[in-house]
């Protein structure tokens, strides 16, 4: 299926409403996709005792036993998985997991789906309501896929736990594992779009735009998936973006140390406590570590002269060079020591 057991967290994207419509109007032959109020009371029943049996499993540290269960494409590449479940054993061995509705995606015809988009549940004139929910999976082979959603509570910190599930005979394969804290640095969602606020209160768009980011991040338990409420951060996302930044694809350059710097993504970056921004520049050759870390230092320096406000707003900068081939060397710098 080709589902990575752990997502990146890259701003969700919010579909056009009414193109929503009108491609399901369009293509309902190759996608569909059923809430669990109205899929038959057996398949949510075995979707859920599915989910329910692999969260016990993840618990218990049974990484062969979800192995034995997964598809075979997964089981195939099992070790971001079972990575995955090795570091957040302890936590759920110690949490109680409860499991959201369900739903059911079906994508149908001879081959794999390029881009497979699913609308589930009841949408208003405005676009998504408050249980309706859209998937969007990239080269989705035909099949029945249930999605799983399990809210983990009294452990460590709040987590939730996805699994996507892919019907073999009467059987629910594992075909994606997706463990994710529903924290940042101590906070929620919420925490983080009240903090967005009261920066575009004071006119700190940068700062806004990459705490909405972070909100979006934490509103859904995956990339895939969009709801109501990150819909309706996207859009207060998306009033705040500044122009100046790298964002959807497109770079910006920056002057450092009398060097043009050619920058292609920003973003916050939750460790431990501390909340730091990454930038990501590109960079002909990472091998000399001195000199790499001597631009990574420029850059740091020049970026927060240029947005002061992140002094108030972060903890500290990361900055990676990242060369064609996608080798990176990375440095980091407390706000505190930034001059």
């Amino acid at each position: 299926m080709g589902i990575a057991s752990k997502p990146t967290l890259p701003i969700r994207r919010r579909c056009q409403r009414w193109l929503w419509l009108l491609l399901l109007g369009a293509s309902a032959h190759a996608q569909s996709c059923q809430s669990a109020a109205d899929m038959d009371a057996s398949v949510r029943t075995a979707i859920e005792a599915a989910a329910t049996r692999y969260f016990d499993m993840s618990a218990r540290g049974d990484v062969a036993g979800l192995k034995q269960n997964s598809i075979a494409s997964v089981a195939a590449s099992f070790g971001g998985i079972e990575a995955a479940v090795k570091e957040n054993q302890a936590a759920f061995a110690a949490a109680k997991a409860t499991v959201r509705p369900p739903f059911l995606l079906t994508a149908d015809g001879p081959e794999p789906l390029a881009r497979a988009e699913f609308l589930c549940g009841v949408f208003g004139k405005s676009g998504q309501t408050k249980d309706s929910a859209v998937f969007v999976l990239n080269n989705l082979p035909p099949g029945k896929y249930g999605v799983t959603i399990l809210d983990v509570n009294g452990g460590h910190d709040a987590r939730t736990l996805t699994f996507v599930l892919q019907q073999a005979g009467v059987d629910w394969k594992l075909a994606g594992f997706y463990a994710k804290s529903s924290q940042a640095s101590g906070h929620d969602a919420a925490w983080f779009t009240q903090r967005a606020r009261d920066f575009k209160t004071k006119a700190q768009n940068h700062n806004s735009w990459l705490y909405y980011r972070e909100a979006i991040a934490l509103s859904a338990p995956v990339d895939f998936m969009s709801t109501l409420a990150t819909d309706k951060l996207y859009d207060e996302t998306q009033a705040t973006q500044p122009a100046d930044v790298p964002a959807n694809g497109n770079t910006v350059d920056m002057s450092a140390g009398g060097k043009i710097y050619h920058l292609t993504e920003i973003f916050p970056l939750a460790v431990g406590d501390d909340l730091d921004v990454v930038v990501k520049y590109q960079a002909a050759d990472v091998s000399n570590t001195a000199r790499a870390f001597q631009e990574n230092t420029a850059v740091i320096k020049a970026l927060v002269a240029k947005f002061p406000e992140f002094r108030e707003a972060f903890a500290g900068v990361v900055a990676r060079a990242v060369e064609a081939s996608g080798r990176d060397y990375g440095s980091l710098m407390a706000m505190k020591e930034i001059k």
